[in-house]
């Protein structure tokens, strides 16, 4: 009796250890992408964006209760929407350390937004599911990644049914671990988008823990499988800095060669942009019968950074192109197509 007693609380305090070991290593590993994605501390530290006021009629909170999990967001409606108009709508996914109101700030969308007359949606992070705010694009082989996914898509289809939203015209920007996400929110539903911007990402599948999501971080994964055939993908906008320390930059080609390999696009000639003393880029353009697959951005000399984006923010470079401005400029073109 005391032998079969003295087992089972063994098998229970085993149960226990092991349990405690799954959760020290998960922790572990988040702060190891965490400290993968923290720049280099700097001298002045970069000041925190300010909450919109909650007298902004154009700016709300909002939280979206799916079949996956519940989903918290902001939105910014451009002044003066009419009760029959039908918008289109740009989704922004913030990168680690972020949120909507740090993405809303650092990129100046909602300016964008207010002048060409669209809607912005940012989708946030929990604490609760990342303690840095990170989006777990690399989380796959739990469904982890998948279930964030489809909980920003529930927050989309409420929109489009209570909001001035175009269904034929939403795209969807990001940057560093939101870009990640994005292009997995555009590969589950490609038909949604009609243009995909990813901004200091990494490529689709490179990694599918928290070790493999550092090494393709810093350049040491290249073996990015082959994106799913027969699927009509969005027009995809690569932005990478030159001069990026949390990703290699070149996960930015590794990006465009796998989308524009999915529909056989080939690339064009590079050519250099540049207006005024900002940054030059180096564009590529990847063509499929005539049209832009992919279109490659590379600048000289940015950081892990929004590239134009407001001064004095982290994350966030005011002497880089207009990013923003790009982007779009990018959307548009795909939603003049349907016309």
């Amino acid at each position: 009796m005391t032998k079969r007693i003295s087992r089972a609380l063994w098998g229970s305090s085993f149960k226990r250890i092991l349990g405690t070991m799954a959760k020290t290593a998960t922790r572990a590993g988040a702060r190891a992408v965490t400290k993968a994605l923290a720049l280099p501390k700097t001298r002045k530290p970069a000041k925190t964006a300010k909450p919109a006021s909650s007298k902004n009629s154009n700016w709300a909170a909002g939280i979206t209760v799916g079949v996956a999990e519940a989903r918290r967001y902001c939105l910014y409606r451009p002044p003066g929407v009419r009760r029959t108009e039908r918008l289109p709508l740009m989704v922004m996914l913030h990168g680690c350390l972020q949120d909507a109101t740090a993405l809303a700030a650092t990129s100046k969308m909602n300016r964008l937004a207010a002048s060409k007359r669209f809607l912005v949606l940012y989708p946030e992070q929990d604490k609760i599911s990342n303690g840095n705010a990170c989006w777990n694009w690399y989380e796959t082989r739990l469904g982890k990644a998948q279930r964030e996914a489809r909980s920003i898509d529930a927050v989309i289809d409420q929109l489009c049914q209570s909001q001035p939203i175009d269904p034929q015209r939403i795209a969807v920007a990001s940057l560093s671990a939101g870009a990640s996400m994005a292009a997995l929110l555009a590969l589950s539903h490609p038909e949604r988008f009609k243009a995909l911007a990813m901004h200091s990402g990494i490529a689709t599948g490179l990694a599918h823990s928290s070790a493999s999501a550092v090494m393709a971080m810093r350049g040491r994964k290249q073996d990015a499988a082959p994106l799913p055939t027969g699927l009509m993908l969005p027009a995809l906008l690569v932005i990478q800095g030159s001069q990026d320390r949390v990703v290699a930059p070149t996960n930015a080609a590794l990006i465009a060669r796998q989308w524009a390999a999915q529909s056989g696009a080939q690339p064009g000639q590079p050519r250099i942009v540049q207006r005024g003393i900002r940054y030059p880029a180096t564009v590529t353009d990847f063509r499929s019968k005539g049209q832009v697959v992919v279109s490659l951005c590379e600048i000289t000399g940015l950081d892990h950074a929004w590239s134009g984006g407001a001064a004095g923010h982290a994350y966030s470079d005011p002497k880089g192109p207009d990013a923003s401005g790009m982007i779009w400029a990018f959307a548009s073109k795909q939603f003049a197509r349907l016309t």
